[in-house]
This record gives C-alpha cells, sequence and structure tokens, in this order.
C-alpha cells in the first residue's frame, strides 16, 4: 500500500548514471540527481531537453537504457508505474485524466479507497464506508472543492479540474509526488492561488515538477534542477540556479536572471 511511511534514508529519489535512448538517438545522458525527502524540485530546460522522458522513466512508464533510479533507497528502474506507485509515488499529467462523469466527490473517494486497504467487492455498500467517506470530505477541504463535491468532473472549471487531479495523486497517500506542469493554460490570478494549494497539500511530501513559467519554478521549489540535452547541468537553490553562468547561457538566460 502507498500509505506506508518509508523508512529513513538520505534521498526520497535518487538517479544514478540514467541514459535513455530511442535506437542511436540519445535523450538522457547520464543525468544525476538527488532529492532529499521533503524537498519541492522544479526541473527546467530547454524544449527538446528530456524533461519529459525523465519523469516517464522515474513514474515507471519508461525503462532506462542503463543507469540506476532508486526510491527511498530501492531500486525501481524497470518496474511497472503500478508498482512504483504502491510504493509510495504518484503523478498527475499534463493533461488532465479524471473520470468525467463522476461526481468530484467520487473521483476522489475512488483514490482513497485502495489506500485504505479496500479492493473488489461486490458485496460492500460505498455509503456504508465511513472512514473512506471521512477521508474523501477531509481531502476535498484541503483541495477547496468542498462546495463543489457533487458536481459531475466534467463541469468542473479548468482551474477546479487541475485541483481535483492533485487530489487524486495525493489521495493514494504517496509520500513523492510527481506534477507536470500544473499551471499549464492557467490565468496569473488561477496560478498565483495554485501554486499556495500545491505549496499546502504536499507539505511534508516530496514534490518533483515539470514547469515552463519560473514564476512558478521561483515561488514553488526550494532547488531547481535544470535539464540540458539530457544532462542535469545544476542542481541547487533557485538563488544559486539564477546566478549560474553556465545555466544562464544554456537556458534562457535574460529570462531566468530575471525570474519571469
Amino acid at each position: 500500500m502507498s500509505t506506508t511511511t518509508p523508512i529513513a534514508v538520505d534521498f526520497a529519489v535518487e538517479l544514478d548514471n540514467v541514459h535513455k535512448s530511442f535506437g542511436k538517438t540519445q535523450i538522457i545522458r547520464g543525468a544525476q540527481l538527488q532529492v532529499r525527502p521533503g524537498e519541492r524540485v522544479a526541473i527546467i530546460g530547454p524544449n527538446g531537453a528530456g524533461k519529459s522522458t525523465l519523469f516517464n522513466l522515474i513514474s515507471g512508464r519508461l525503462e532506462p537504457t542503463s543507469g540506476q533510479i532508486r526510491l527511498f533507497g530501492e531500486r525501481i528502474d524497470g518496474k511497472t508505474p503500478y508498482e512504483i506507485n504502491r510504493r509510495g509515488l504518484a503523478r498527475s499529467f499534463q493533461v488532465s485524466n479524471l473520470f468525467p462523469k463522476l461526481s468530484v466527490f467520487e473521483n476522489v473517494r475512488c483514490a482513497v479507497l485502495w489506500s485504505l486497504g479496500y479492493r473488489y467487492a461486490f458485496w460492500k455498500f460505498l455509503a456504508d464506508l465511513k472512514d473512506a467517506n471521512e477521508r474523501t470530505d477531509e481531502l476535498l477541504e484541503r483541495l477547496r472543492l468542498d462546495k463543489r463535491r457533487d458536481v459531475l468532473a466534467m463541469n468542473l472549471t479548468y482551474a477546479e479540474q487541475r485541483a481535483l487531479e492533485i487530489g487524486l495523486t495525493i489521495a493514494g497517500g504517496s509520500q513523492v509526488i510527481l506534477l507536470d506542469e500544473p499551471t499549464a493554460g492557467m490565468s496569473r490570478s488561477e496560478t498565483t492561488r495554485f501554486i499556495q494549494l500545491i505549496r499546502q497539500v504536499t507539505e511534508g511530501r516530496t514534490l518533483l515538477t515539470v514547469e515552463h513559467d519560473m514564476g512558478v519554478v521561483f515561488g514553488l521549489a526550494d532547488k531547481i534542477a535544470v535539464l540540458v540535452y539530457g544532462e542535469v547541468i545544476a542542481f541547487d537553490t533557485p538563488e544559486a540556479v539564477r546566478a549560474n553562468p553556465r545555466v544562464q547561457e544554456a537556458y534562457l538566460g535574460s529570462v531566468l536572471a530575471q525570474g519571469h
């Protein structure tokens, strides 16, 4: 079960000389990354740098050509996404992945059920599962969706759908959360509120996010990993990365230096 608290280790996520090739084309070239438990890390880089591929490797959608990926000290490279999820890692995607014809409450409860140990059982009535229903209500309140609990997911605003998807991601109790461009398509005011929401609901968890909006990156991340041509060329605090000449030269230096 993904709700199991992992034993104390130095790193929540660790990439050790990870390579990924598609035929003769190298996408990830010896990536090194060590993320400590509870850190919020933004992965940035130019288009084609390999950010989505890196996320797919960590979450098990792709298998590395060589190298090792560890989750709380345990190797996960080569494992399936559901096996990795059960070890404590959950991921959201750029495109909302919801049950559109279920209510907000029903969507979150589906994710909560597994984390509480409920499996497929036709003789159980969902309305009688007090613990699952109470936990679902608690999550909806944290997500600020409690007043929308009975609305079908398909009828939510875009920002509300993204908030609901994050709710599904954390509902299973995973300790490592991967968010792929969580604020894409939002207005500036929606983005500001969403950053606050992400910080609140991921408190105490390890967060890795791919994000192009530098305002989001500098407002959310404890550390920034800069990926260029499949290599992590810098991994440090936002202030140190902002001032790094190599990063400025390799990745939109003027934009990054200004924090826009």
